[in-house]
């Protein structure tokens, strides 16, 4: 009987040591819990107090980015606007500058058309004495052949502006004097069976 009350001794002895062992064991790892608890604590209340002003900055933060964005958009918006009225203020310039520049050339071609206008020489009008209807006698071959000769040079060749009044009449006076004798033509005809 002594043997197995010794192994119930034996047994609790060794269960008493071996829970004495893990004890002295385990006050290390349990002040180390607490320290840990202790940290975790702590923690807790600087997150308790700083996170919800970070989290409030956080979402200030987010609402100013957006009020920036919307502020860029808009202000790319305008931009833009303003692009397209320089764009219309550009072309509305280089139209004014095409209808200044016609009115311009206009003007100068005006202008000097006036100064040729004006200096030029203007020919010596020759005065033509008509006599009255009942004098007026009826026309010569030789006059008739003489105003067409004078009708084709009118046609034909410029008037030169030098010439005065004396030079035309001269000119007249030594048509007359020529002996001209014209061959007929059938316009000749014609004009003596009228």
């Amino acid at each position: 009987m002594i043997d197995p009350l010794f192994w119930l001794g034996l047994s609790i002895l060794l269960v008493a040591t071996s829970l004495t062992a893990v004890l002295v064991a385990a006050i290390p790892a349990l002040q180390e819990l607490a320290r840990a608890a202790r940290s975790a604590e702590k923690f807790f209340d600087t997150l308790s107090r700083e996170l919800p002003p970070t989290l409030n900055a956080i979402r200030t933060t987010g609402l100013e980015i957006t009020d920036l964005t919307d502020d860029v958009s808009e202000g790319v918006k305008s931009a833009s606007q303003v692009v397209k009225q320089v764009d219309q203020s550009l072309d509305g310039a280089r139209k004014q500058a095409q209808n200044m520049q016609v009115g311009t050339r206009s003007i100068f071609v005006g202008v000097k058309t006036a100064w040729k206008t004006f200096t030029r020489q203007k020919p010596a009008r020759r005065t033509v004495e008509r006599l009255p209807i009942n004098e007026t006698s009826p026309l010569t071959l030789r006059e008739r052949e003489a105003l067409r000769q004078e009708n084709r040079r009118s046609k034909t060749e410029p008037y030169r502006t030098n010439d005065t009044y004396d030079e035309a009449s001269n000119w007249e006076t030594d048509f007359e004097n020529e002996d001209f004798v014209s061959k007929p033509t059938a316009s000749d005809d014609w004009y003596e069976q009228e």
